[in-house]
């Protein structure tokens, strides 16, 4: 991907053979939609006269006016290597608008972009490196997924071992082919979990990256034969999948993070930047955690965090201080089917918060908090399920403000209606409970 202009892509289209054109955007939850227009109506889109009917997309199908516009941003023009080389297939990261060409005030990618131009009206860049981290599991005979892997590897461990090696591999040429920077890849701790990593960049770049990125590594693992997932945790016995992010704060040219005066030691913006986040971490869980099955992995014993405390090295702790190659912090919390746009946004404004009230978080903790220890320092924890992170984000003025109101209402009630369907939901551990005994 880089900085092309409307001619630049045309001949590019041209010279590659490229015969279709993917026009993608994000809705509400972070899912990823698409029109494809031909080579012949390249100019019509380049020139954001492509509509979608917004009716049956989340987050803008209770508009009155449903008809939406496409804008392409040419940035993000990449031929997809996994198509055919023939009448290649090429993409285009979009902007949602209005008839009238203003933008759509409740799209993800704006609300982002609207909460970094803040941080940069006061001087403010930030950077982030996302790791996101995934399962690679087996499929049945009809060629639906499944959570069955004959695989033993754990953490960095190497083929034999390693059964989606060769996988992980393909994802990593096909990324680089796109323009992507893959700094690293390795076999995570549970068996067939996996991380990718990127060089870290700016926070909408990010976004649009690990967008594309969740799309690639569904699509090479089917072509390998397995089914990728994102699920945080789809196997109750082994580690879930996060998304942890690396924040790195930038003014006038210096990482803020590290204190100038005293080398190796934080800043007071780091202290107060983990104070943000640590002080909005239980509102803007709906954000970060979205799902009911996000709950099921920030829990004791699974290298999860659960305790709003931060730290050098404590697996339970939400927010740690990582040093190399340079001091950044880092949120444990999120997972990977969260919204990236959403995510990026309300933590970096919840950051700012800190800086701006000067918040100082609780003590350092390099050491699992009993829950007596948690009283007596006055120690929250996560929320413990979907319905609580949804009260607590109800309740929060602070994530109206980042988000939008009307976007806000939409999201919980559409929240509110998977929880209360998971609710009502028979599992087999009630059936292997109840069924025989009662």
């Amino acid at each position: 991907m880089g900085n092309y202009t409307r001619e630049q892509i045309l001949q590019m289209a041209e010279e590659e053979d490229v015969e279709f054109i993917r026009l993608q955007f994000t809705d509400m939850f972070g899912t990823l939609k698409n029109i494809a227009v031909t080579a012949r109506e390249l100019p019509r889109a380049l020139d954001d006269q492509c509509i979608v009917d917004g009716s049956c997309i989340a987050g803008i199908a209770s508009e009155a006016e449903s008809d939406m516009y496409l804008h392409p941003d040419p940035d993000t023009f990449t031929i997809l290597p996994w198509r055919p080389q023939q009448g290649k297939v090429a993409r285009m990261l979009c902007d949602i608008c209005r008839p009238d060409g203003s933008p759509y005030e409740n799209s993800s990618r704006y609300i982002l972009r609207k909460t970094v131009a803040t941080a940069e009206k006061e001087g403010y860049s930030c950077y982030i490196d996302p790791e996101c981290e995934f399962f690679l599991f087996h499929i049945d005979d009809n060629g639906m997924p499944t959570t069955v892997t004959h695989e033993k590897a754990g953490y960095l461990d190497i083929s034999p071992l390693d059964l989606g090696e060769n996988a992980r591999r393909d994802m990593v040429l096909n990324l680089e082919e796109m323009g992507f920077e893959v700094e690293s890849s390795h076999h995570e701790t549970a068996p067939a979990q996996h991380e990718i990593d990127f060089r870290y960049g700016e926070m909408e770049k990010m976004a649009d990256c690990i967008m594309t990125f969740k799309m690639a590594v569904r699509t090479i693992a089917k072509r390998h034969g397995l089914h990728a997932t994102f699920m945080p945790k789809p196997r109750a016995e082994v580690n879930g999948s996060g998304m942890h992010i690396h924040f790195s704060l930038f003014k006038n040219g210096r990482n803020i993070f590290e204190n100038p005066k005293a080398p190796g030691e934080l800043s007071e913006e780091a202290y107060h930047f983990v104070g943000g986040l640590l002080a909005h971490s239980r509102e803007m869980a709906l954000v970060t955690n979205p799902l009911v099955n996000s709950y099921k992995r920030l829990v004791p014993g699974y290298e999860a965090p659960t305790e709003l405390t931060w730290t050098m090295n404590n697996q339970n702790s939400l927010v740690r201080i990582a040093r190399v190659p340079e001091t950044r912090i880092e949120l444990r919390s999120p997972d990977a089917s969260a919204n990236p746009y959403l995510v990026f946004a309300v933590c970096l404004a919840a950051g700012l918060d800190g800086i701006k009230r000067k918040l100082y978080p609780t003590k350092a903790s390099n050491r699992s908090l009993s829950q007596s220890d948690q009283k007596a320092m006055n120690i929250e924890n996560l929320p413990e399920n979907l319905s609580e992170a949804i009260a607590l984000f109800e309740q929060s003025n602070w994530v109206k403000d980042i988000l939008g109101r009307k976007f806000c209402e939409e999201y919980a009630a559409a929240k509110k209606k998977e929880w209360q369907e998971y609710t009502r939901q028979v599992t087999q551990w009630e059936v292997e409970q109840y069924l025989y005994r009662i």
